[in-house]
């Protein structure tokens, strides 16, 4: 099992805006994050950045290795990361056999496809909520949230970054959803007092608000 060839492996730190990967260069080994966030990243000629994917604990990064080829995006850690290594071609071997593995590369290929709509369609105030519910979610699945909240890094630069929108709007986004009760944002922490609220803001789908 993959968990177990993982687990056999000791474990890499990679310092905050180090990169867990560079465009265009083989990696090494697949990484199963245990701690910090990671994230993938676009950057345009005149040096807006558009950033792809978000990893958090419990994530592969990126699982798409498995499947060979070089990684066409970058990859840096946005806090501290703590990682196990996983050797690409026995990443490759299990793949079948490996349920949580595969699970791991549906939810990716899922997530992309919300998020080209979201993007596409969504007002600046259904990006943010949509955002918000997607990591609380994938936070409490790793079990690392507590009653209504977890941790959240994110920077307004990194979270219109991730949402395709300025500073600005983010910030008066966040105001907004701040004055309606809808989240806490503290120290690094988010609260959502009521999370059915946030996904409905968020124009979830009913398949995306069960998840």
């Amino acid at each position: 099992m993959l968990s177990q060839v993982a687990q056999d492996r000791s474990p890499v730190h990679f310092r905050m805006h180090q990169f867990l990967a560079r465009e265009n260069e083989k990696p090494e080994a697949m990484l199963h994050l245990q701690e910090g966030w990671a994230c993938r990243y676009r950057l345009l000629p005149d040096g807006r950045r558009q950033i792809t994917g978000l990893y958090l604990p419990g994530d592969y990064c990126d699982p798409q290795w498995a499947l060979g080829g070089l990684p066409s995006q970058p990859i840096v850690a946005i806090t501290n990361v703590r990682a196990l290594q996983l050797p690409c071609r026995a990443s490759h071997a299990g793949l079948d056999g490996h349920n949580g593995f595969g699970q791991a590369l549906s939810d990716v290929i899922e997530r992309q496809a919300n998020w080209l709509v979201t993007l596409g369609r969504k007002t600046a105030m259904e990006r943010v909520a949509h955002l918000l519910v997607e990591l609380f979610e994938r936070m409490r699945k790793a079990g690392l949230a507590y009653g209504q909240q977890c941790a959240m890094p994110l920077t307004q630069i990194e979270i219109a970054d991730m949402t395709g929108l300025t500073p600005v709007h983010v910030n008066r986004t966040l105001q907004s959803m701040r004055a309606k009760g809808l989240v806490e944002l503290q120290s690094k922490w988010l609260r959502i007092p009521e999370l059915q609220a946030l996904r409905e803001v968020g124009a979830l789908t009913p398949q995306e608000a069960a998840a």
